[in-house]
């Protein structure tokens, strides 16, 4: 196993787990339980990205991928129904 990425956060990490498992990269998010112990543990290094050695350079490719992703121009709603504007 190889350790390919930090996630920010827990949100980021299942995200780029599920989006590997659609490419068909089996990966693992490492130290989600200790998330709740910030505060008595660092709070960076905690979230970890793993891999099997074979999917290492695949995963790493479609993760740089979605880190350069930019919005599809003309997609952006008018308006955010909901959000409050001060």
């Amino acid at each position: 196993m190889q350790r390919i990425y930090e996630p920010e956060n827990l949100l980021e990490g299942q995200m780029l787990v599920d989006m590997l498992a659609s490419e068909g990269v089996e990966a693992h998010l490492l130290g989600q339980h200790l998330v709740g112990a910030v505060g008595e543990l660092p709070a960076c290094g905690l979230l970890s990205l793993v891999v099997a050695d074979h999917y290492a350079e695949r995963a790493r490719t479609l993760i740089a991928e979605y880190n350069a992703a930019q919005p599809v121009p003309g997609d952006e709603p008018e308006s955010f129904q909901g959000v409050l504007l001060c």
